[in-house]
């Protein structure tokens, strides 16, 4: 198996088909068509895909080149970065980033990624809108707030303000809706099963849901608590605790 670096960008990323300094790596653009054109130049049985999780600037290569069978590794920018420290590589360029990703995928062979079902990204989606639009509504009611404070609030910025909250009101309360029906039809065993402990809602529920896949990305309560950050770590070296 040929591991291949992929260093991303917003607009395109460079593909190091070896860890070889002396190899010649290729760009392409981030959009459907750049990642169909790179697909065309792998093969699924003989190469492995590594790239460090940058959020939604990978989000449309991950989701095509798995579609396609191509084996991918979605790695975390401090486990590479640290690799990096490891190698002593000091210079830094989108190439020689994709090269070294290529080797690190050649020395660690880390694990491929399971991708996210389409429920569980819908679900992403809604939870990231819902969030953006709460900070739109904190803002547009601090605005509020600040206006009347003044020695007067002119009528139409005052109607254009309380239209502007009543809106986001109302989406925010449309999409959480939407998210909870979501979450309870396609994950109605674990929403039940969440729920039925005192403390936990369908909003927290769902987040769950949301983190865990569905309590499918683990194997065991182990790996989920040191996911969550909740398992404590010991360290000690020489007479220092």
């Amino acid at each position: 198996m040929t591991y291949i670096g992929i260093d991303i960008s917003k607009d395109t990323f460079v593909v190091a088909y070896s860890p070889d300094k002396k190899s010649k790596t290729k760009t392409f653009k981030n959009t459907t068509k750049g990642i169909h054109e790179f697909i065309r130049t792998i093969s699924k049985e003989k190469h492995h895909c590594v790239m460090e999780a940058t959020g939604n600037y990978s989000a449309l290569l991950v989701y095509l080149l798995s579609e396609a069978g191509i084996t991918t590794s979605l790695e975390n920018p401090l486990k590479v970065k640290n690799f990096a420290r490891a190698m002593l590589s000091t210079v830094k360029t989108d190439e020689i980033d994709a090269r070294l990703i290529a080797l690190y995928g050649e020395k660690m062979n880390p694990a491929p990624y399971k991708l996210r079902s389409d429920a569980i990204l819908t679900l992403k989606q809604k939870r990231t809108v819902i969030r953006q639009l709460k900070k739109q509504l904190i803002a547009t009611r601090n605005l509020k707030g600040s206006m009347e404070a003044l020695p007067f609030f002119d009528a139409k910025c005052k109607r254009s303000v309380e239209k502007t909250i009543a809106f986001l009101e109302k989406q925010i309360k449309d999409l959480e809706e939407d998210l909870a029906n979501l979450a309870c039809s396609e994950y109605k065993k674990q929403m039940d099963l969440l729920t039925s402990i005192k403390g936990i809602g369908v909003t927290l529920a769902a987040a769950l849901i949301m983190a865990t896949g569905g309590f499918t990305y683990f194997d065991n309560a182990k790996q989920l608590t040191r996911y969550l950050g909740l398992s404590p770590t010991y360290q000690q070296s020489g007479t220092s605790v």
